[in-house]
Parts: structure tokens; sequence; C-alpha cells
């Protein structure tokens, strides 16, 4: 059985930084993008960072410059510091990761269960 475990959430004031970590365990063949997603409440999920397999990143605009996504395939984690913390980025995020159990077959989508992250003084 695969899955992703995430750590790292909790309060932080604004302005404050917080380090979110993911890591997929269980029979992976191979892993393509990951990233992490958030869900703010009464929102929809939306797509905070992504980073391909090769290092490619991808950026929401509202966390350009303050958020830094990277990931470490032989452990087949992925971490997304964040800095400059805002009330907005209130949230629960998300792990997200695209892997195969087997060497044939599509990649399928994977995701975490979840880590709350609150800004607030």
């Amino acid at each position: 059985q695969v899955q992703l475990v995430e750590s790292g959430g909790g309060l932080v004031q604004p302005g404050g930084s917080l380090r979110l970590s993911c890591a997929a365990s269980g029979s992976i063949f191979s892993v393509n993008a990951m990233g992490w997603y958030r869900q703010a409440p009464g929102k929809q999920r939306e797509l905070v960072a992504a980073i391909t397999g090769d290092g490619r990143r991808n950026y929401a605009d509202s966390v350009k410059g303050r958020f830094t996504i990277s990931r470490d395939n032989a452990e087949n984690t992925v971490n997304l510091q964040m800095n400059s913390l805002k009330p907005e980025d209130t949230a629960v995020y998300y792990c997200n990761a695209e892997m195969r159990t087997k060497p044939w077959g599509p990649h399928s989508n994977y995701w975490g269960q979840g880590t709350q992250v609150t800004v607030s003084s």
C-alpha cells in the first residue's frame, strides 16, 4: 500500500516561517511530479507548488518569492519551505504525488491526509 505522510503544519504569526515535509512510502516503482495543494474554508483546493522529477518548479502567483519547493528523489520526499507567511496562507495543505507501483502503466495520483497551517497573531 502506497501512502503519503505529511508533517510540519501548525500555528505561526504573520511574517513567520514553516516547513512542510511529505514522505511517500510503500511499494513504489517510480514517482513523477510531486507537489503541495491547499484548501481554505469555503474555497476550492488550489495548487501551491509543484516539482517534476528533474527539478522543474511551478508556483502559484500568490506564493512566488515566499515559498520554495524541493524534493529528494532517493528518499521520495518533498518539502515546502514557507517564509513571510500571511493570514491568507491559512489552509489545510495536502501533499500530492504521481506514482507508479509497477514498471508499466500510468502513474496514479496520490494524496496525503492534509496538515493544518494557521497564520494568525
